[in-house]
């Protein structure tokens, strides 16, 4: 396909990446689909985000750091080392920890963790400035106990009290659904993820999708309000 017809493509909001039945992106061993979101950029796009790759900027050293963790140590090591693996490669010593009160003692152990390994970390609890949910407009109703002093998760302040640390890299331990989106945009420091919060399935809410055909059909179910 000649770059012409590339950039002459539109998006099909009906046909992505999920509908691709051969993901010859990956190999190359088959062919791609006439709506590959690949084939529809031009090649002068796809040779500029490969000239950021090739170069010396956080962006191309982070590629380069994280291909490097994912082709030595596929499936060898935990994501708590993977953490650590990367942090290493990019030259990253000051280790932010953007935690969730309820997942502190995790924090805690794996703030043990880095500093054996020569890392410095430093948390920030996600209801850092202790305002009452009430601050912001929230109903008494809506709170997990009403009638009581409950604090707001506070990402914004996370990543200020962070920044201000001048982090090199910062984790997030099982912040809320948008309170990680959050943190991570006005993070100025590169953002990963180690735990991701999901109460009700041990924090693995890939399970959800295992079993989206079995156990977990009501996610499923068309029209179910949230």
């Amino acid at each position: 396909m000649n770059a012409d017809s590339r950039s002459d493509k539109k998006a099909d909001p009906e046909l992505s990446c999920t509908s691709c039945g051969t993901l010859n992106c990956y190999r190359q061993e088959s062919r791609f689909p006439e709506f590959c979101q690949g084939e529809a950029v031009g090649q002068d796009e796809i040779e500029g985000v490969i000239q950021r790759y090739c170069g010396d900027d956080k962006d191309a050293v982070t590629a380069r750091a994280a291909a490097e963790v994912e082709g030595l140590y596929y499936g060898k090591l935990t994501r708590v080392e993977e953490v650590l693996a990367f942090a290493r490669r990019i030259g990253a010593i000051r280790i932010g920890l953007a935690t969730c009160v309820g997942l502190i003692d995790e924090t805690r152990a794996f703030s043990k963790i880095l500093k054996k390994n020569g890392f410095q970390p430093y948390a920030v609890l996600c209801k850092v400035g202790s305002v009452d949910k009430s601050g912001i407009g929230i109903e008494d109703a809506l709170k997990i106990k009403p009638d009581c002093f409950e604090a707001l998760c506070n990402p914004l302040l996370q990543a200020k009290r962070l920044n201000e640390w001048r982090s090199e890299l910062n984790v997030v331990i099982g912040l809320c659904v948008g309170h990680d989106a959050l943190f991570a945009r006005h993070s100025e420091a590169l953002v990963t993820t180690l735990i991701v919060k999901d109460r009700v399935l041990a924090h693995n809410p890939a399970a959800a999708l295992y079993t989206s055909h079995s156990y977990y059909q009501r996610v499923m179910e068309e029209g179910r309000e949230l």
